[in-house]
């Protein structure tokens, strides 16, 4: 199921998540750019559990976790850059408009830092690479399903080679997407870490934590005073 777009308009102009498909575009292409060096600065810069575990200097050295923060804007082709931009495109904005830009910016940050502590805790023992903003992005989706769940998602739905195009409401299409990835991880949990693969544990943790994110950040909506009542005097 592709998701093409959502029936909720944001009220402001999204400017955080433009910035970030922006981002995370520029980054994409200068991978393109470095040709043979590329492996090398995926493995400095991706997030490899057990370098973050076993880190041989200081352990609060800000370098052990840069990794966190650098591998979500890392992408492993063009299909993993647009999928992950798509889902960012059509939900981001509104959780956005929910938080704020700069509690947007933090809630997103944090989410990808979730996500990737969890796939550490699930692999502790890998030593490939994990690229890409699906964790974050995963964060964005249960921010939402919180914020939005009565709002509908217009998904493209391949029936035998036939383009469908049906809304489903917001609530069933996140938790099926949730519970896909919940199927997933624990079907991986007897694979072996080397296998590589998708990090279905960054997408759960990261939803996770996007559903709690959001209760914590999201401003209070206090409701308006009720009108004052006035008494006239006539003559």
């Amino acid at each position: 199921m592709i998701p093409i777009r959502d029936t909720i308009r944001s009220r402001t102009a999204p400017v955080v998540t433009v910035a970030l498909i922006i981002v995370n575009v520029l980054v994409f292409l200068h991978e393109i750019a470095l040709g043979p060096y590329l492996e090398k600065f995926v493995y400095a810069y991706g997030l490899i559990p057990r370098r973050l575990i076993s880190w041989p200097g200081d352990p609060l050295d800000p370098m052990r976790f840069l990794p966190l923060f650098t591998s979500m804007f890392w992408h492993g082709g063009w299909l993993h850059l647009i999928g992950n931009m798509l889902y960012l495109w059509i939900f981001g904005d509104n959780v956005e408009d929910r938080l704020g830009h700069l509690r947007f910016l933090f809630f997103y940050v944090a989410a990808g830092a979730a996500a990737g502590l969890t796939h550490v805790a699930l692999s502790p023992g890998s030593v490939l690479p994990t690229v890409g903003a699906s964790g974050a992005i995963a964060g964005v989706l249960g921010a939402y399903l919180v914020t939005y769940p009565r709002s509908r998602v217009l998904t493209f739905v391949p029936v035998f080679f036939l383009p469908w195009f049906v809304e489903i409401p917001a609530v069933v299409y996140l938790i099926f997407w949730f519970l896909m990835q919940l199927l997933e991880g624990f079907g991986s949990l007897g694979t072996p870490v080397e296998t590589g693969g998708v990090a279905v544990w960054a997408h759960v943790g990261g939803f996770v934590a996007g559903v709690i994110l959001i209760k914590l950040l999201q401003p209070i909506r206090r409701p308006p005073a009720p009108a004052r009542t006035r008494t006239l005097n006539f003559p």
